[in-house]
């Protein structure tokens, strides 16, 4: 048996469960923590894992991140848009202005990746047998981690909503995103795998 699939189970164990009183939070919050070398391997798995949520009961949900932030891209005024076209054919290697000024766009205040997050927990809790699957995490680099998208909505999760999170555990709730950046430990979450 695969680990991702022991760990899967395990998940589907602890979504069953629910989230215990001694954690630091209450809400519904899982990871599914795998090595960044398993990306492939987790889109793989994701419509097997789709359908053994759903013959547990769920309605799941599934939240794109990298389909987010295409959409807000995608979103950007032509003005916006023209002048990064000019800045990028000043300066092509210029990829740190360019990353901030996506950063910029996916952090903007009231109409940034997490109000979009948000807007679609308050949709999804309509739904008593909603379950939620956040993918594509990986897309969120350079630009910015999920710990502070999940800790700026604190209180919002109403819903089991899980994590497919590219990375390393290196604590009970110390999780290092892509198994490069510098650990963070701000997750309220409970976490299966890495």
């Amino acid at each position: 048996m695969s680990l991702l699939k022991t760990n899967f189970d395990e998940l589907i164990a602890k979504i069953r469960q629910g989230r215990e009183f001694t954690h630091a939070s209450f809400e519904p919050i899982y990871y599914l923590i795998f090595a960044p070398a398993e990306i492939v391997a987790v889109k793989r798995q994701k419509k097997a894992w789709l359908s053994r949520l759903k013959t547990e009961g769920w309605n799941v949900y599934e939240f794109s991140i990298a389909e987010q932030i295409e959409q807000l891209l995608e979103n950007v005024s032509p003005l916006v848009k023209k002048l990064w076209a000019a800045s990028e054919k000043k300066a092509p290697l210029d990829f740190e202005k360019i990353n901030q000024s996506i950063t910029n766009t996916l952090t903007k205040e009231g109409a940034g990746l997490k109000e979009a997050f948000e807007s679609y927990l308050l949709e999804v809790e309509k739904d008593n047998n909603a379950l939620i699957l956040v993918t594509d995490l990986e897309a969120l680099h350079p630009y910015l981690r999920i710990g502070a998208i999940e800790s700026g909505l604190q209180g919002k999760f109403n819903v089991p909503t899980v994590f497919l999170y590219p990375g390393i555990r290196t604590g009970k709730t110390r999780l290092k995103f892509l198994g490069f950046y510098p650990e963070d430990g701000n997750y309220r979450s409970l976490h299966v795998g890495g």
